[in-house]
């Protein structure tokens, strides 16, 4: 019940930085490199002081992993923008937060070893199954809040789960396998962030200067938020299997939903909350 408390809080942090990220249109590049800069600024000195007052130690396995797993947010984070940036929240973020888990499961179960067992598994299917009555809650034909095509939707979102399974399965083996502490680890991982998208953003000064000017409440938002989501999540992944907390995790979409509804005007809110029962339904059998 505390891994399930932990990833319930993270999901509902998730959903309120990701409308955070919905509201910044386009410089996807130089939008992550700010809140990945912000977020090892602020998250550098904590993990140090962790690392100080525990026998652990800055080595090759922390360095080389946190930096793969940089990688694997920068691919996030540009996706899950694009996405934002051609098509709904209310698409894009069920679909990325349900593949996300799904492939997660599926690999942890068939390649790791994982066993969560039947009531674990059936849950993680019904979580999955919320998601896609919440991602086809589509607007009527004609409807002007229908402003993007679902597919295009869909296809980002397919594309951002992916990354997200990327990232959840290794930053499960660097919590499980190498015992890596969770907040070195992603503090670490942000600033290989910051580092590996530098390079992307040569002449790109005016959006640069835009997105500081015009979003930095956004920027701040994500970079405090999204890491606090995800420590607690990592924390999780120490004493709970992956093929349990990933699912559990999408939660977020229950919130997010509702929030997309009541501040961007997403249609079909009786459908989404229909969604957000079964997802509900599927935690407590993850639960059980």
């Amino acid at each position: 019940m505390h891994a399930l408390a932990l990833v319930l809080t993270a999901a509902v942090l998730h959903a309120v930085w990701n409308i955070a990220a919905k509201r910044v249109q386009g410089g996807s590049q130089v939008f992550v490199f700010c809140y990945a800069l912000l977020s090892a600024v602020l998250w550098l000195p904590i993990g140090a002081i962790v690392l100080l007052s525990s026998d652990a130690s800055i080595g090759w396995p922390l360095l080389l992993a946190s930096a793969l797993s940089g990688l694997f947010h920068n691919l996030y984070g540009l996706a899950l923008q694009t996405g934002y940036d051609k098509a709904d929240l209310g698409v894009v973020y069920p679909v990325a937060r349900g593949t996300g888990p799904l492939i997660t499961m599926l690999f942890a179960i068939a390649v790791l070893g994982e066993r969560p067992g039947l009531l674990g598994v059936a849950g993680g299917l019904v979580v999955v199954a919320g998601v896609a009555v919440v991602a086809t809650a589509r607007a009527p034909e004609g409807r002007a809040a229908q402003r993007h095509s679902p597919y295009s939707g869909i296809l980002w979102g397919t594309l951002t789960g992916l990354t997200i399974a990327s990232y959840t399965l290794w930053d499960d083996h660097a919590m499980t396998e190498l015992a890596l502490l969770p907040i070195p680890y992603f503090a670490l991982t942000a600033a290989w962030q910051s580092v590996l998208m530098a390079p992307t953003l040569r002449g790109q000064s005016e959006t640069m200067r835009r997105i500081v000017r015009d979003h930095w409440r956004e920027v701040a938002v994500i970079a405090v938020l999204s890491p606090l989501a995800y420590v607690l999540v990592l924390q999780a992944m120490t004493t709970t299997p992956v093929a349990l907390v990933a699912p559990a995790r999408e939660s977020s979409i229950v919130v997010g939903a509702l929030l997309a509804w009541w501040l961007f005007k997403e249609p079909r809110p009786a459908r989404k909350l229909l969604g957000a029962v079964v997802v509900l339904t599927g935690i407590a059998l993850i639960a059980a």
